[in-house]
């Protein structure tokens, strides 16, 4: 699972795709639906937010806002939308590592994405996070 800390507009249509649906068992698993992903290291971040159900929802609202300028039909019904922004923090290092992981996956199946993503001078995060100093998170397996 990878609940990418990155703005979604970097991802391929696959990568899109992928996180949308990740995002979607995340958000079972914090609305305790599932078994499976309980104590996965992606979703600590949500679960130490103020509220984690509203931080993911928050996500998937602007997963589905690329979506739609992609032309996809993501099922809007499968969150909710809150009116007042919630904001998390992501490190910057975290930031950079995203990208240069994401670079080696866009190299393998989509080539055009990865010239864009490569010539990117200032990555922005996901519309939930706003970056700060620091280290890749604790979280994230290396």
């Amino acid at each position: 699972m990878r609940i990418w800390s990155i703005h979604p507009e970097y991802l391929d249509n696959k990568g899109l795709v992928a996180l949308w649906r990740e995002t979607l068992l995340a958000k079972n698993v914090l609305e305790d639906k599932t078994k499976g992903y309980k104590n996965h290291p992606q979703l600590i971040r949500f679960k130490n937010s103020d509220n984690p159900l509203r931080s993911i929802n928050e996500y998937l609202a602007a997963v589905y806002k690329e979506s739609i300028k992609r032309g996809y039909h993501f099922n809007k019904e499968k969150f909710n939308i809150y009116h007042e922004q919630v904001t998390l923090t992501v490190n910057s290092r975290q930031i950079e590592y995203e990208t240069k992981h994401l670079l080696k996956k866009l190299k393998i199946r989509d080539l055009e994405s990865y010239k864009i993503l490569l010539n990117e001078t200032n990555i922005s995060p996901h519309p939930l996070f706003k970056i700060i100093d620091g280290e890749i998170e604790d979280w994230e397996i290396v």
